[in-house]
């Protein structure tokens, strides 16, 4: 009964988003390139059957942050059984020592958080290594700390185009797909569009100037569950969208869902303005 349940409302999740990420396309301003938005289903934590019921939607783009995680999944017997046309996104933080468990995931589409030259180095030569006599390139991102956070991975803003220039000369198994970011979490939109979003267009159009290439070539990764929309309205081609597929996250050994990254910088910046504030009082 309960894998009934959850496969129904796994299947009606998918189906809303996708209309959802159909009707934002639609708002798009005309001057944007027309490149239909991806959905990426972002299933960390999530079990196998979750998968294969949003795969069996026509759901196809799938997002893991964890590099374990990652592995296990994509060998799982279900998943290997029910879902040959599965794309797996790498969309978490990449260690040089993980690149290459990584790069030998089956059916890897997209490593989306490049965020420096040695990291790039390390993914092309192990790509060289792990594909042998095949020329297939693998598609990468370049991650974009646009928010400035230090709670965050990505290039500062200034380095964008020479590391993307970097990747398109000197790293041949990689094929630059675009550019990605997170951003600050839980921006009041009424306060206009996000800043973060408007970094990443400025500084794909200095990449496409600088490289000469058209800007429907390089991708934006931007937006999730919160923000999608808005995202994909102002010109993201990628989208990442976890918990409104799948429910909040459960994570092992604890009592209750763990908070994102994002909301754990949020709650400790709370917490440390409250003990600011007790401070000020109590020094009067």
């Amino acid at each position: 009964m309960w894998k009934v349940a959850m496969s129904e409302e796994v299947g009606k999740a998918v189906r809303s988003v996708v209309e959802r990420v159909n009707q934002a396309a639609a708002r798009r301003p005309k001057t944007l390139p027309a490149v239909p938005p991806r959905l990426v289903a972002v299933s960390k934590t999530k079990p196998p059957e979750m998968v294969v019921e949003a795969y069996r939607q026509g759901q196809r783009n799938f997002g893991e942050n964890y590099v374990n995680e990652l592995v296990d999944k994509a060998s799982d017997p279900l998943i290997l059984g029910s879902c040959p046309e599965i794309k797996w996104h790498f969309i978490g933080h990449l260690q040089k020592n993980s690149v290459n468990k990584l790069l030998g995931v089956k059916n890897l589409f997209l490593v989306e958080t490049v965020d420096s030259v040695k990291l790039a180095d390390k993914v092309n030569s192990s790509w060289q290594r792990i594909r042998g006599a095949s020329t297939h390139r693998l598609k990468v991102m370049v991650q974009i700390n646009t928010s400035g956070e230090q709670s965050k991975h990505g290039l500062p803003p200034e380095e964008t185009v020479n590391t993307v220039k970097h990747i398109v000369s000197q790293c041949s198994a990689l094929d630059f797909s675009g550019l990605m970011t997170i951003g600050r979490y839980g921006y009041d939109l009424t306060l206009g569009p996000n800043p973060d979003f408007q970094m990443l267009l400025s500084r794909r159009q200095e990449v496409c100037d600088s490289l000469k290439l058209p800007l429907e070539e390089v991708e934006l990764s931007m937006g999730m569950s919160t923000d999608f929309e808005h995202a994909i309205e102002v010109g993201a081609t990628n989208v990442r969208v976890g918990s409104i597929i799948f429910g909040n996250r459960e994570y092992p050994n604890t009592p209750s869902p763990a908070p994102s990254p994002e909301k754990s910088a949020k709650m400790v910046s709370e917490e440390a303005a409250k003990k600011m504030q007790h401070l000020t009082v109590s020094g009067h």
